[in-house]
């Protein structure tokens, strides 16, 4: 008999302890998350009762390919489009728990004489709240489309992605074991190059390519391709010098913005349930009863610093985010366990050796604890509110509502120069950064190549032609975007001392085009500084007048935004939003809103012409979407039917006579509904019928009589379809369909 190997033993037990629990843990309305933790305890050495994991180490690597799978799921459900539209209450209320929490964290693990490195990893692993356990939370208590809970699903959102942002920072620290300044600075900056590097590329990239491979693509296809691209990330992330676990969220959020990404999400969430179950399992392995009963004191200890933390700081973000009493302290009071990324970030100090053995089943066990009173604290949310309410000092009531009223996003508008400004730093930030890795790949790649076959001086010649040519674009960019912008034409405008800082603006733009064409020379010729400032100005100069190279830089940055917006400009297509042009007509008093035809109004099938809205409701149809198609400006002659669904842009008053007419729906029954009764008999052509020798399409029996010919039934019994152009012979019979009345004046002809 073969032997079976350990690994293959080993995912059985874990698989089969998961499945059990998974079915209890269901029949008793608890997370999941806790049924994969209490199968790795029943199937670690610590459960006597149980066969164990022989292969914990293979166990260690699946689970690592685990918590992959997860980024990478996360990644695919994340936009970072999402961050610019959860809004300012959300990002001051997260920066509030994240910044607190890593305080009080590292506060109560060096108040246990922890070293460092554990106190700050517990600051990590206590700060994250679980998106998982609290939207099923909300779902379950039926508070999901609540106010508060919006609000708690952004700040969910952005600690998603300042998790995963985390993770990298205290990578770096962990590795270089100290905190300077300088090193972290550093490890930000990088972090910065390189996220807007990957993004950027594979924003602009990987949507071409499932593009032009689509017709190859199947289920089996994409999902090989995708998990393909995603572990290429997690090897380019793990060479740059970033967790597999970045890499596969950023994979994850590049795929987000295609238009496949809820395909991908659907092929790839079986295979992530699989390993994060494994992962789940692995983490419940790692708790010792032993350990937990040594450290009972730090878990309750630090149980208690998440609950009242988290329910503290999330409170005062949310009230300095200018948001009610009330909808801070339910804010609070959801968001007061640990999860998912506590474990992850646990994993990551385990796997880089800096944390103690202790600390990960200590957090494990708070995990458990506090995910399981997560229901209780949300109910127990407004009783909280009323007893702060009513102790609170009749002052600070006062002061905290006029707060919230003063932060209503009734906002001054934006200055025309913070935001020509701000659109400058972002321009020279993003082409910047791609300036600089054409840099790095043209000398660490290409110039070894050049040198390698090329001879002499015309290797170096090569590469900076080369290089140069795939700087254009983006110099150019740099140089002359915004240049004819409305901000900058208002601002010249407008004031005199306006010119003088808007043509320093162009100029220091120049300057950095110039710097990164001089930089390229110098590292390549070895020639006078000023003959290098000569060429640097002269191909500066080209860039900006290149006809090819301005309809190259367009190109390049028409197809990233195209791609960056496909996922949107879909659900415009197919009417699941609004189009961006419908906020600006509430400036001019008009909205655009959507109805549905109803079958039963009298006016379907008519044309626009005859239905002559504009004179009648003082509204215009725009747009018609009938099923994947949509047609828009529709002209005169077209017709509305039954189910489209029609986009109307009209003013308030328009748009609610033309709703009421759309109601005026008659769905009662005609009252001859009895004459209209459909039949079918048998119509014998004699000698003197009147139909005799004529051909169907002669006869009249459809156009004058109104009656369907089904068939012909021919003397020898043989029943033919019916054939428009034969002539009706002697013998024939016909089988007619049509109402009583029809069918009866046509079979009295033939008496």
């Amino acid at each position: 008999m073969s032997e079976l190997a350990p690994l293959i033993a080993d995912l059985a037990l874990i698989l089969i302890c998961a499945g059990v629990m998974t079915l209890i843990f269901k029949k008793l309305k608890q997370p999941l998350v806790l049924g994969y933790i209490v199968a790795g305890f029943i199937a670690s050495p610590h459960f006597a009762l149980t066969p164990s994991v022989v292969d914990a180490a293979s166990i260690h690597v699946w689970s690592d390919i685990g918590v992959i799978f997860l980024l990478f799921a996360l990644g695919l459900e994340f936009s970072f489009k999402k961050i610019v539209k959860v809004g300012g209450p959300a990002i001051i209320a997260t920066l509030t728990i994240i910044f607190g929490m890593m305080l009080l964290g590292f506060l109560v693990g060096s108040a246990f004489g922890w070293s460092r490195m554990d106190a700050l990893f517990l600051g990590g692993m206590i700060c994250m709240s679980s998106t998982t356990i609290i939207y099923k939370a909300f779902e379950d208590l039926g508070l999901a489309k609540k106010k508060f809970a919006g609000l708690v699903m952004s700040i969910l959102i952005l600690e998603d992605i300042l998790a995963v942002v985390l993770m990298v920072v205290l990578s770096t620290v962990a590795v270089s074991s100290n905190f300077e300044g300088g090193e972290l600075v550093f490890s930000i900056l990088k972090l910065v190059f390189f996220l807007t590097l990957w993004l950027l590329v594979g924003i602009y990239l990987i949507p071409l390519i499932l593009r032009k491979t689509k017709s190859l693509m199947n289920d089996e296809t994409l999902l090989v391709v995708s998990l393909g691209l995603c572990f290429l990330m997690v090897v380019v992330a793990a060479k740059t010098g970033f967790s597999a676990a970045f890499g596969a969220f950023i994979m994850g959020s590049i795929l987000a913005e295609t238009l496949e990404a809820e395909h991908i999400e659907h092929l790839v969430k079986p295979v992530k349930d699989l390993f994060g179950a494994i992962f789940f399992v692995s983490v419940g392995m790692m708790v010792d009863p032993a350990m937990i009963v040594q450290y009972w004191l730090p878990i309750l200890i630090i149980t208690i610093t998440v609950i009242v933390g988290q329910s503290f700081f999330a409170t005062v973000g949310v009230l300095l985010s200018g948001q009610p009493l009330k909808t801070a302290v339910q804010s609070g009071f959801s968001l007061t366990q640990i999860g998912e990324f506590s474990f992850i970030i646990a994993s990551l100090g385990v796997t880089l050796g800096v944390t103690s053995n202790f600390l990960y089943p200590i957090v494990v066990a708070v995990s458990v604890v506090t995910i399981f009173l997560t229901p209780y604290m949300i109910r127990l949310a407004e009783p909280a509110y009323g007893f702060i309410y009513k102790h609170l000092p009749g002052k600070v009531r006062t002061f905290l509502e006029g707060y919230a009223e003063a932060s209503d996003p009734a906002a001054a508008k934006e200055s025309l120069w913070k935001k020509y400004l701000g659109a400058l730093g972002q321009i020279v930030l993003i082409y910047g950064i791609l300036c600089v890795a054409i840099c790095i790949l043209g000398f660490q790649l290409l110039l070894p190549l050049a040198e390698k076959w090329i001879p002499g001086i015309w290797s170096h010649v090569v590469t900076a032609v080369v290089i140069l040519i795939a700087l254009a674009p983006f110099l150019r960019a740099i140089m002359v975007k915004k240049n004819k912008s409305e901000e900058f034409r208002i601002l010249w405008e407008a004031s005199p001392a306006n010119r003088a800082p808007l043509a320093a603006s162009i100029v220091l733009r120049l300057l950095i085009a110039m710097g990164f064409v001089f930089y390229v020379l110098a590292r390549l010729f070895h020639i006078s500084v000023l003959l290098l400032l000569l060429l640097a100005l002269g191909v500066v100069a080209f860039l900006m007048f290149s006809r090819f190279t301005k309809n190259q830089s367009r190109r390049i940055e028409q197809t990233f935004l195209t791609n960056l917006r496909s996922r949107e400009l879909r659900a415009e297509y197919l009417g699941q939003k609004k189009p961006e042009y419908a906020s600006r007509l509430l400036d001019k008093d008009l909205h655009l809103a959507d109805f549905d035809i109803p079958a039963e109004v009298d006016w379907v099938g008519t044309t626009l012409h005859e239905l002559n809205l504009g004179k009648r409701f003082g509204v215009h149809i725009v747009s018609i979407l009938r099923g994947n198609k949509r047609l828009n400006i529709p002209n005169a002659n077209e017709r509305v039917f039954p189910h489209d669904r029609i986009q109307v842009i009209g003013t308030d008053t328009g748009l609610e006579a033309f709703g009421a007419e759309l109601q005026r729906t008659n769905t009662e029954l005609p009252d001859d509904f009895r004459e209209e009764e459909m039949i079918l008999r048998r119509l014998e052509i004699g000698a003197t019928s009147p139909f005799l020798g004529k051909a169907l399409k002669d006869s009249g029996l459809r156009n004058h009589y109104r009656c369907l010919v089904a068939g012909i039934e021919k003397s020898d019994g043989t029943l033919h379809i019916p054939d428009a152009t034969l002539p009706l012979e002697e013998g024939d019979n016909l089988w007619i369909v049509g109402e009583k009345k029809d069918v009866e004046t046509v079979l009295g002809l033939a008496i």
